[in-house]
């Protein structure tokens, strides 16, 4: 049961005191004292948060004792009621006792009872400034030992070994090998692949394996902004320097000085902005906007595309110069269809990922749903079977994640040895009834994998009774754990 807001009622008429208090009383833990003395008592004795006085009183003024309580605790929100509006009174309750607010009478119940639920939000909130003003007041000691223990976690995590996700025969263990190879020489790096192939993790593996791995790691996409923002984001602006520019603006180059900027889509800056970047390699200066002086930076560029830049620079789209400033060392990370060993490991990592950022828990993938995802030739490559990942967690309940909650593009993906076969099911020899037996062989797998290998339902949905169904499974050899364990061996890296 929550605590109630304690408020102490000073008041010298008896007859208000009780009336005071029996308004209050179903909202607030109510004190009352008939005499600044039996006040003060309280005050000593109980944890107060709100102080409701009057103001013309016998032996002392309500803005006198309110001055004193102001000395002793500060932090007691005080308040005075009065039937009086002398506005030397008002005055003098502001200067010197620091009230929240002055309550004339008569007073409205409801409305005095909302004043005083604000007056105790006022005193949460100060507490709160309070708890978090001393968690701030860190001796740089402290703030130093903080920062060296978040650069050893994201050391840890972004080395190649750690970061990238691979089985031990993967494809990808060139590029890790490429990547500890380059990281501690100070050259630029063009990391080049499709869009979802991991440049963004293999450019923090380069920054973290490298001598700046202490200093700091920006990135910026090129590709998402146009020159102008593009500009003020890397280079940093003067105040005035076009308009909503309302105070000086630090650069991503500048933030970064002594550490590693990551440009990422490169190959999508204009020929404009493309001079203006060489200048920053070429010199090792940049010159905000607005302002007539340069700033020398110290940076290393990790640059990626999912363009070919050497066909942009033979067409002339992208300066040749600027191409070899960033092309020092070439890696090239190859598409996930490449890669399709680590796609159960990969799913899993990515899965334990998800459930963490999801606080949704699974019990891992079925078999079949991780042949199935083998079999799809995954276009947006690591970051599509992340959204996949995430989808299926979302749709499943605590079971594993099975066949059936992939989405139908995935879910429809042909095995690599029936893909040809489809895809040029018309000019293939044969009769027809074995062109079209192969094409249902196919569909009478995605229809039962997607319900689950229940054939009632399977059926209903192909227009096929149970036991034309059943003859056509037995006819094909479609029996579910002869399918998956003769058409493929899973290492689910679990």
């Amino acid at each position: 049961m929550n605590r109630l807001p304690t408020i102490l009622i000073l008041d010298d008429e008896l007859r208000s005191l009780e009336t005071l208090q029996r308004i209050l009383e179903e909202d607030f833990d109510v004190k009352t004292a008939a005499t600044a003395e039996q006040a003060e008592t309280i005050l000593q004795r109980e944890w107060v948060e709100i102080i409701l006085c009057d103001q013309r009183m016998p032996e002392i003024t309500g803005v006198e004792f309110l001055k004193q309580v102001r000395e002793q605790w500060p932090d007691v929100i005080r308040m005075i009621i009065s039937g009086y509006t002398d506005s030397e009174d008002i005055i003098s309750a502001v200067n010197e006792a620091g009230i929240y607010q002055y309550i004339t009478k008569p007073w409205h119940p409801d409305n005095l009872i909302m004043t005083l639920k604000n007056a105790h939000q006022l005193f949460e909130l100060q507490r709160q400034n309070e708890a978090l003003s001393v968690e701030l007041k860190k001796t740089p000691a402290q703030l130093d030992e903080s920062l060296a223990k978040k650069r050893a976690k994201l050391k840890q995590n972004y080395r190649c070994d750690d970061g990238i996700v691979r089985m031990p025969d993967s494809c990808m263990n060139r590029v890790c090998e490429k990547i500890l190879r380059v990281a501690p020489y100070d050259v630029s790096v063009l990391l080049a692949g499709e869009s979802g192939t991991g440049k963004e993790l293999a450019a923090r593996a380069l920054h973290y394996n490298s001598l700046r791995c202490d200093e700091p790691f920006v990135a910026e996409n090129c590709g998402a902004l146009p020159d102008e923002l593009l500009e003020s984001e890397l280079f940093g602006y003067k105040r005035g320097a076009f308009t909503g520019a309302v105070e000086d603006h630090m650069g991503l180059f500048e933030r970064a000085n002594g550490g590693t900027v990551f440009l990422d889509e490169i190959g999508e800056v204009s020929a404009a902005f493309q001079v203006k970047l060489l200048r920053v390699l070429q010199e090792g200066e940049i010159r905000p906007l607005g302002s007539g002086r340069t700033r020398e930076v110290d940076v290393r560029i990790i640059a990626a595309t999912n363009k070919d830049l050497e066909a942009e620079v033979r067409a002339g789209r992208f300066r040749e110069d600027l191409y070899y400033r960033l092309a020092t060392m070439t890696i090239h990370l190859p598409p996930l269809r490449e890669r399709k060993a680590d796609i159960p490991l990969l799913a899993n990592s990515l899965l334990d990922s998800a459930m963490q950022n999801l606080g949704k828990k699974a019990k891992g993938f079925t078999e079949e749903a991780l042949v199935c995802m083998q079999a799809y030739h995954w276009p947006g490559n690591v970051r599509e079977l992340q959204n996949e990942v995430r989808y299926m967690l979302v749709m499943s309940g605590d079971e594993e994640l099975g066949a059936d909650l992939l989405t139908p593009r995935v879910l429809r993906a042909l095995p690599e040895d029936e893909a040809p076969v489809l895809e040029n099911l018309a000019g293939l020899d044969g009769s027809l009834k074995e062109r079209v037996e192969t094409l249902e062989v196919h569909i009478l797998k995605e229809a039962l994998i997607r319900h689950r290998w229940n054939k009632s339902r399977a059926a209903k949905e192909l227009g096929l009774s149970r036991v034309g169904l059943r003859s056509k499974l037995e006819r094909y050899g479609l029996e579910q754990i002869g399918y998956i364990s003769a058409d493929a061996k899973v290492d689910t890296g679990r």
